[in-house]
Formats: C-alpha cells, sequence, structure tokens
C-alpha cells in the first residue's frame, strides 16, 4: 500500500460523505513478530506498530479496540474483564527490554517456546505463564533499582483509588481461595473481606480495620501491582502514539459487563435480586444469561460517579467510545439472580423500568418509569414496541445515566460524537429516544439483513447519517464465510439482485450486474461493501477478519471454546491481503470505493478519481 492509495481512498470518502472508517482489531489479535511474540499480540509490540502502518496506508481513519480489561487463565472474553485495570497480557516483551526492565535473552529464549500455531490463535494458557516470568523479571528489576523521574509515583497518585481496590482484589483471592468473593468463606475475616468497600451493618468498623490491617501486611504486593499497571498503561500510550502518528484515531471499548473485581469492590451499587442479560431477539431467540450486575435505581448517585470514573478513564485513553449494549444504561433487561435455571429465568425476564405491574416481577414495579397505560401488552414485553410511548420528562429519567457518558464526552472534547452506541436488532423505544435526543446512531450489519423485508434494521437504505454500518463484527461469522453459506444455501442470486438493485438504477443494468454477481462471490462481497460507502450513513467499520479475507470466526456468542477471543492476523498478512485482493478473495477499498461513487451518481465529477481507485492492483 503507498502513499497515493491512501490519498485516493480518503478522496474517495470524502467525495461520499464518509466521515470514519474504523478497523476493528482486539489486542490479542495483532500479528506475531519473530523473536518477542509469547503467543499473544500486544499493544506495544513491532507487530502492533506495522498492523498500524498497514491500516493507515489502507486509507482507514481509526482503529477500534476491544475491552482492554484483566481477564484470567479460565476465561479470556474481554467482555468480563476489568474496568479499571488493564490486562497484564497487553505488555509488550519488546518494550520491558527497550526500558531495561528484561534481559533480551530472557525474552528471546520464551519466544523460543512459543508454540507456533499462537502465530495464528492466541495461546491463553502459554501467554500467562510465559508473561508471569517477564513480569516477574521486571519487577525484581525494579526492586534492585527503582524507577526514576516520577513517571511511575505520578501514575500512582493519579491512579490510586482503582489501583488499592482491584490489587486487593487479587490479594484476597490469594488468601481466600478463589476469586469469587461470596466463596471466601464465612469466618471472621472473610465476612469482612467480602464486603470491605461495603460494610454490612454494623460491620463499618470491623472493615475498617481489617482494610488498615491488610493494606500494611501486603503493602509490597500492592506495590507490584501498580509498578505492573504502569507498564501495561505506558505500552497503551506507545500505541496511542504511534497511531496518532499515522493519522488514525483510537476507539475504545465500554463494555457492559461487570467483573468479579469490580462487582465485588462496588458491590453496593448493584440490585441484589435480579442479573442482567440480553433478551430474546431476532438473533438469538432464547437470549442470554449474561450474569452481569445491574445498578440499583435507588443508588443512582453512585453509580453516576462509577460511570463517571469508568469515561473519564477512557476518554484520557483513547478518541472515542463503543458503548457496548447501550440498553443496559437506559432500560437493562434482567432476570431473576436466584433462579436455578438462568436461560429459563432470561427468557421470562423483563425490562428494569418497563415493568411497572408484572406479577411475577412485583420488586420491579418499585423502578418503572414508562406507566402501565403506555405499554402494549399485545406484544412480547423485549419487543420494541413493548413501550409506545413516552413523555420529556420519563425521556430524560430514561437517559440519566447514559447523559454521564455525554457528558464525559464533552468534557473530554469529543462531544456525543464521541461516543458509538452498539445497538443491534432492538432498540425499544426508550433506548431510540434516549440515542436520538443526543444525535447518535445505530449498528447496521449487512450481513443479517432480511431481504424480505423492505424495512428491515440492518438493510443500509435505511440507514441515516449519524449511523455505523458495517459487513460483520466480532460476534458474527467473517462475510468470507457468510458468502459461502450463502451459496451453498441457494441465496447467492437473491443476495445478489439485492446488492445489484442499490448499486444500479437502470434495469439493464441491474440484471446484468446481478448475474454477474451471482457468478462471482467474491465480487459480490466487494458490492457489498460497496452499498455500505454509498449508503445514508457517515460511518463504516470493517472487523480485521472481513478485511483480510479470512473465513474463521472470532467469537462465537453463547459458547465456550478455546478458540473464542484468539484468532491473530497471520503471518505475512501484508503481502497475503495484496494477492488475495487482486482475486477479490479479500476486501477490496479502491474497488469498493469506486463502486460506491458511480451507484451514488456523482461518477462525473470524479472521473479521474474513479478511474485511479479502478487502477489500484
Amino acid at each position: 500500500m503507498t502513499v497515493d492509495e491512501r490519498r485516493l481512498v480518503q478522496d474517495a470518502l470524502r467525495a461520499l460523505g464518509v466521515r470514519r472508517l474504523v478497523l476493528g482489531v482486539f489486542s490479542q489479535s495483532f500479528p506475531a513478530v519473530d523473536g518477542e511474540d509469547l503467543g499473544r499480540g500486544t499493544p506495544g509490540s513491532t507487530g502492533a506498530t506495522r498492523f498500524l502502518e498497514f491500516a493507515a496506508g489502507l486509507g482507514f481513519t481509526g482503529i477500534q479496540l476491544g475491552p482492554m480489561g484483566t481477564t484470567t487463565a479460565a476465561n479470556p472474553s474481554p467482555y468480563d474483564g476489568s474496568l479499571f485495570s488493564k490486562n497484564p497480557l497487553d505488555v509488550a516483551p519488546r518494550e520491558l527490554v527497550e526500558h531495561g526492565f528484561v534481559d533480551v535473552r530472557t525474552v528471546q529464549s520464551l519466544a523460543a517456546t512459543t508454540p507456533a500455531a499462537a502465530a495464528r490463535h492466541a495461546e491463553n494458557a502459554h501467554v500467562w505463564r510465559a508473561q508471569s516470568k517477564i513480569l516477574n523479571e521486571a519487577w525484581a528489576s525494579h526492586l534492585r533499582s527503582p524507577v526514576s523521574g516520577g513517571a511511575f509515583e505520578t501514575f500512582k497518585r493519579a491512579h490510586q483509588t482503582w489501583l488499592r481496590r482491584d490489587a486487593l482484589y487479587d490479594v484476597l483471592c490469594g488468601l481466600h481461595g478463589g476469586c469469587w468473593h461470596q466463596d471466601w468463606g464465612t469466618d471472621e475475616d472473610a465476612l469482612a473481606d467480602a464486603h470491605l468497600f461495603d460494610p454490612l451493618p454494623g460491620q463499618e468498623a470491623r472493615c475498617a480495620s481489617r482494610l488498615a490491617a491488610l493494606l500494611t501486611a501486603h503493602a509490597l504486593e500492592l506495590e507490584r501491582y501498580a509498578f505492573i499497571q504502569w507498564l501495561i498503561h505506558r505500552g497503551h500510550d506507545a500505541l496511542r502514539s504511534v497511531a496518532r502518528a499515522h493519522g488514525l484515531a483510537l476507539y475504545g471499548d465500554l463494555q457492559v459487563g461487570v467483573s468479579g473485581r469490580d462487582a465485588w469492590s462496588h458491590q453496593g451499587l448493584f440490585l441484589r435480586d435480579y442479573r442482567m442479560g440480553a433478551p430474546p431477539s431476532r438473533t438469538n431467540p432464547e437470549g442470554q444469561p449474561w450474569d452481569y450486575a445491574v445498578f440499583d435505581p435507588d443508588r443512582h448517585d453512585g453509580a453516576a460517579a462509577f460511570l463517571r470514573a469508568r469515561t473519564a478513564k477512557l476518554f484520557a485513553e483513547f478518541d472515542g467510545i463503543r458503548v457496548d449494549h447501550p440498553h443496559g444504561l437506559v432500560d437493562p433487561w434482567v432476570y431473576r439472580a436466584s433462579a436455578l435455571d438462568a436461560l429459563k429465568a432470561v427468557r421470562e425476564g423483563a425490562r428494569l423500568f418497563s415493568a411497572v405491574d408484572l406479577p411475577e416481577h412485583p420488586l420491579l414495579a418499585l423502578y418503572g418509569i414508562a406507566r402501565g397505560e403506555q405499554l402494549d401488552r399485545s406484544q412480547a414485553r423485549f419487543a420494541d414496541g413493548w413501550v409506545r410511548s413516552l413523555d420529556e420528562k420519563q425521556v430524560s429519567r430514561f437517559s440519566m445515566l447514559f447523559d454521564v457518558l455525554v457528558d464525559s464526552a464533552s468534557a473530554a472534547g469529543h462531544g456525543a460524537n464521541g461516543l458509538i452506541c452498539e445497538v443491534l436488532s432492538t432498540q425499544p423505544l426508550p433506548l431510540r429516544h434516549v440515542i436520538d435526543r443526543h444525535g447518535l446512531g445505530r449498528f447496521r450489519v449487512a450481513q443479517k439483513a432480511n431481504l424480505a423485508d423492505p424495512d428491515d434494521v440492518y438493510r443500509c437504505e435505511n440507514a441515516r447519517t449519524p449511523d455505523w454500518v458495517m459487513l460483520g463484527n466480532h460476534d458474527t461469522p467473517p462475510i468470507w464465510d457468510v458468502v459461502k453459506r450463502w451459496e451453498a444455501s441457494g441465496a447467492l442470486a437473491t443476495q445478489a439482485h439485492y446488492v445489484a438493485g442499490c448499486l444500479q438504477s437502470k434495469a439493464d443494468s441491474r440484471r446484468q450486474l446481478g448475474l454477474r454477481l451471482t457468478e462471482e462471490p467474491g465480487l459480490l462481497v466487494q458490492a457489498h461493501l460497496a452499498n455500505l460507502l454509498a449508503c445514508p450513513a457517515e460511518n463504516v467499520q470493517i472487523f480485521f477478519t472481513d478485511l483480510l479475507g479470512m473465513d474463521q470466526p472470532f467469537n462465537r456468542p453463547g459458547t465456550i471454546r478455546d478458540d473464542n477471543w484468539s484468532l491473530r492476523v497471520p503471518p505475512g498478512y501484508a503481502e497475503s491481503y495484496r494477492q488475495a485482493r487482486k482475486s477479490n478473495a479479500a476486501l477490496h477499498l479502491p474497488r469498493a470505493l469506486a463502486m460506491a461513487l458511480r451507484a451514488r451518481g456523482i461518477a462525473e465529477p470524479h472521473q479521474a478519481l474513479i478511474a485511479a481507485l479502478e487502477s489500484v492492483g
């Protein structure tokens, strides 16, 4: 990819009114580089730097990362990670060597033991062992020669609240032999530890005494925790500097889920009787019992302060934030925490603020914002039309927590446009009003479009200017696998003629293009991308698997598998991508942009640009 290609792509984006073209990739997916790879991508690695340069050369304007919190060896899902602490697996060994914390021979020795398969799929268990050795050496180096210059001390002062809290969680998990505070035991110390920051009535003095004792007894462990977090945050700062140098905005991810670490330290903010999940939907008819904590409406001030701290930290580290399932802040779907059959319970759940008189959920009547007469009881209570009307005061109440995010975005100088709202197949009226009042859009995932329904939310022609359109995301199969399924099921012609109809206005041209796309599935994928680029939305996102022509999924929602959350950018990706796109086996942005410019009927003033785009190999 050349500077000219980048200029051509960005000129075409401007002509089409596409403001942001963002590439999605998770930190563990950054590519391997010989001699410094321990089996997982890291933000501060040479592999990450080269990949950002590659993306910038293609004309992307930003990079969307996944959540970057601490995960566990047993559960690598970033959406279950910590909300303040960053993942120790994100430390780049190269940076530790360059700053004198680790001997290069240690890294080379560990890299030599990395399984070859880890270059394509992160090896979670191996990485945990290898990174532990690296971090132990870095800590020992710091003890021998403490970091000078004041950067570490400044970091500790700025983040002391969550550093102390999160470090103590690790200490207590070690003391009590488990990482779920409800299983820590029933002796006096265990009970105090389980409620250290949310004492039971009458236990305030006991918890304060216990906290002081823990801080003294485990001071060195807390210092080590802070040191490692400082290293990780340095690596993130390095990645952001690389992104800025290449003209790329960096977007973070505000996950809806609350980790065990954060549920323990902030348990007073959450309802005890209910958990948050996903309601039944067109893409997941059974729903999903996420078992996530849900904010107690009676603790609004505390929840707002918690969110303010989270978003302030994210906006200090990123140029924008993807809001994961904003329903969870507006009108979360909840189900009984005590249910033995969680899947049945989540199907029988309700929205927290729109369940004013349900006999099976009497407690939720306390929190109702929608009134009984505003509900359409002919619909399922998870349906978008369950709430059929709201007044302005009610919308303001639904929006209270979401407004905290908007305020944080404004304080960081971004305004509401600093937020990317992951609204998928369902958008109940309360959420639609909250999103609309801030001028924000939703997601349109092209591969999920129902072509039998002209009003389907995933069809790109139904997009609005602030929406985000995409072929797929981290939870969907790659478009290259989808097109194979279309071919196997006989749906290829239907898809081809639909896209041809979007891109061509004349009947003869539509028919000819439809026949060609049916015969050339790879070109059909380029046409689908062109349809995204030509539609009214000004924001386009592409996931790395779609870009590179990969057919393996990154995550299979609702399943626990060793290969979930592990797929990496493959070795030799730059050259293999160049070759694959020539034959329409990977996304070809210039080719799709040329198609989009013609489809928008603005070819005449851009003939030279279209010709240049079509000449790119």
